[in-house]
């Protein structure tokens, strides 16, 4: 397929990813449209939110291109959907991950309902790469999105496309991207997803981008400086309980609430006499289960179930895999035993620190390269 034949939409956040995202499609001789996702807090005089300056950036680079810059309201969605699932995943006692049901559910879900809809594909500032694979699995063919194959690359119903690792294991991102549909994959362009970050912010330096110099984001998908604990005390407010070291039965202190902590979190405990580690939560009354000492083996897993397995594209993964539990540059070994209706039994092959019910198991080939898709971890 001849990109020159398609409608492509850049997902502009204002930042120096998808500004060069924008930068390499029109190198190509390509002139696609920009889309600018619009989201803030509820409340703008409680938070500092830094949307008004990404959409000053956004704007800047598409005019530097001649490129029309589209506003598209997703407000109501991100609130109605992301939120939902994550307050309602805390108040469980789970730990969700916010910018996952994001990418699934707000830039490539109501976006395309909205206006992505419109265009045949969408091209972001991921840092990912992709995979097309004939349907009979009898030849391959690899079609990387990079800046040599992107114009010429042969896009086919026929063909299964698949998600793939960014050479850049910093920032690579496909663990964020593990829970989209296959139809989403299909649309989906990663221009920048073959380069390492540095490639990427000497491009913008040298093409005097807007965002050139600017940080790169460290909040929940789109919510910017906003304070993760802030945003759930915004929701569920606070509720006292007690902590417990786990081997002695010892009170040793009071939580706030148990939402504001997860398995495996060592720092902000505030406790004297430690490290303290969180290793058990029981919701039901309200306690906070810690265990003492530097890296204590109660903060530790190495057999965990999971449940409702998404398949990006269909394929299930083999019984040998690599993981990944939360964004990290390692990618971990491990066997999967299926339990049926998309539960595994996890068995990896070291133990693995903080696993915490909620949290994305996400599933890889032993050389951590295509990603299968994720299921949540229900100890």
């Amino acid at each position: 397929m001849n990109l020159h034949d398609k409608r492509i939409a850049v997902l502009l956040s204002g930042g120096v990813d998808s500004s060069v995202v924008l930068y390499e499609l029109v190198r190509q001789g390509l002139h696609p449209d920009c889309c600018y996702i619009k989201i803030g807090p509820e409340e703008t005089e409680e938070w500092d939110c830094s949307s008004e300056e990404d959409l000053e950036m956004a704007t800047a680079v598409s005019r530097k291109y001649g490129c029309r810059l589209e506003v598209v309201d997703c407000h109501k969605e991100y609130w109605n959907q992301v939120t939902r699932y994550t307050m309602d995943k805390v108040r469980a006692g789970l730990t969700p991950n916010p910018d996952v049901m994001c990418n699934r559910l707000i830039k490539f879900g109501a976006f395309d309902e909205k206006f992505g809809h419109n265009y045949d594909l969408i091209a972001t500032g991921h840092y990912a790469t992709t995979e097309e694979e004939t349907v009979d699995g009898k030849s391959l063919e690899s079609k990387l999105s990079d800046s040599k194959s992107i114009v010429n690359s042969k896009l086919s119903n026929s063909k299964l496309k698949w998600l793939c690792t960014s050479p850049d294991p910093v920032k690579d991102q496909t663990d964020f991207l593990a829970q989209i549909y296959d139809w989403q994959l299909q649309k989906a362009l990663f221009p920048i997803g073959h380069m390492l970050k540095e490639e990427v912010r000497a491009i913008a330096e040298r093409e005097h981008l807007a965002p050139a110099h600017r940080r790169d984001s460290q909040g929940i998908c789109f919510l910017g400086k906003i304070n993760y604990n802030d945003y759930l005390r915004r929701y569920l407010g606070e509720q006292p309980g007690d902590v417990i070291e786990l081997e002695t039965g010892k009170r040793i202190g009071q939580h706030k609430g148990h939402w504001f902590h997860t398995i495996g979190q060592r720092k902000g405990m505030g406790f004297g006499g430690g490290p303290w580690f969180v290793v058990k939560k029981d919701i039901e009354q309200n306690i906070i289960y810690v265990s003492h000492g530097y890296d204590p083996q109660t903060a530790y897993k190495q057999d965990f179930p999971i449940h409702g397995f998404h398949s990006i594209n269909g394929q299930l993964p083999p019984e040998q895999v690599t993981l990944k539990i939360r964004h990290t540059p390692e990618f971990l070994p491990a066997r999967l035993e299926s339990l049926g209706e998309g539960r595994y039994m996890v068995h990896a092959d070291a133990p693995i620190h903080g696993v915490a019910p909620g949290q994305f198991c996400v599933i890889y080939d032993e050389q951590h390269h295509r990603c299968y898709g994720s299921g949540e971890i229900t100890i």
